[in-house]
Parts: structure tokens; C-alpha cells; sequence
């Protein structure tokens, strides 16, 4: 893996890994990050850059919250309180908080926005894509973890969605 803070530039592309829940996050065809899932039966994803390694699980009320959890000191980093749509809080333990966005219906934009009001990433989910601001608004190894979060957000809401969609089906 090279390492994200090469990858600002922009040219960020999520990527499905063939006939696995896993995906990539990539530029130029080199992996910047990973997205997998520990087990098929595991709602954990596992997350994994150049600069951390994280896992991210499922919290709070029907499993609409998430935790954050160092991988490798096992220790809780950040919480997120879910709003409607998907969108919410991140807080970490350090007391910086960021805002998750979506905006859009047929061409969905995320959003992670820090308190200023500055957009830190926005990724659009129909082309696959990661857009950053052409001056960081985070250090390397948080920006790491916030693209690697909104990614398992969007993702956690199409799983959702899709339960959601077959729970209708049958009743």
C-alpha cells in the first residue's frame, strides 16, 4: 500500500475485491486502503492504510451508531451517533468532532465536515470516488480514517437499506 498523503492529489477510486464483501480504495491501480470484513457472518469491518489499521463496529440503538477501535491497542478512539438518513456525529476520544453529510438522490454525495464548517472529503457513491480539498483539513492519518469510515457509513446505510427493503418484501 502507498501511503494516502501521496494520494491528496486526488484520483481516489473505491473499488468491490471479486467475490468477497472486501473493497479498495486506489490511485493510479496502487492500493491506498482496504475494507474487509473479518468473517461472513461478522458485521465488524476491519479497516487498513499506510497509516493505521482500525476496526469498525456497530453501536447503540438497532445498530445504527458505530465505535471505532484501534486494532491494535483494542481501545475505543471515536464514536459516532447516527441522525436520520445515515448522516450523524463523529466524536473522538480526543474531544474533535466531524459531521457526516448526505446530499442528493440519484447521485448521492457523502460528506465528513469538521466543526469549522470546512468539508474534510466528500465521496461520490455512484462513481466511486473520493474528493478532497486542495489544502488538507487533517492531518494524513485522521483524513486516513475519515475516508475509510464515510466509506463503511455508505455502505452500513445500503446494508440497511437492503434489509430494510426485504423485511417489506415479505410482510
Amino acid at each position: 500500500m502507498i501511503p494516502l498523503s501521496s494520494a491528496i492529489s486526488g484520483g481516489l477510486i473505491w473499488s468491490g475485491v471479486p467475490h468477497s464483501r472486501n473493497y479498495d480504495l486506489t490511485q493510479n491501480g496502487e492500493v491506498v486502503g482496504a475494507l474487509m470484513h473479518p468473517s461472513p457472518r461478522s458485521s465488524n469491518v476491519v479497516a487498513e492504510t499506510p497509516e493505521g489499521r482500525w476496526t469498525f463496529r456497530r453501536s447503540g440503538f438497532y445498530g445504527t451508531g458505530a465505535e471505532i477501535v484501534d486494532t491494535v491497542s483494542e481501545q475505543p478512539i471515536a464514536t459516532f451517533k447516527s441522525a436520520w438518513g445515515g448522516q450523524g456525529t463523529l466524536t473522538f476520544a480526543d474531544g474533535e468532532k466531524f459531521h457526516v453529510e448526505c446530499a442528493g438522490w440519484w447521485h448521492p454525495v457523502w460528506s465528513m465536515v469538521a466543526e469549522n464548517g470546512q468539508w474534510v472529503l466528500r465521496i461520490h457513491t455512484r462513481e466511486k470516488t473520493v474528493e478532497l480539498p486542495t489544502v488538507a483539513a487533517a492531518p494524513p492519518t485522521r483524513l486516513s480514517l475519515l475516508i475509510m469510515f464515510v466509506w463503511y457509513r455508505i455502505l452500513q446505510a445500503e446494508e440497511d437499506a437492503a434489509s430494510a427493503a426485504t423485511v417489506a418484501m415479505i410482510a
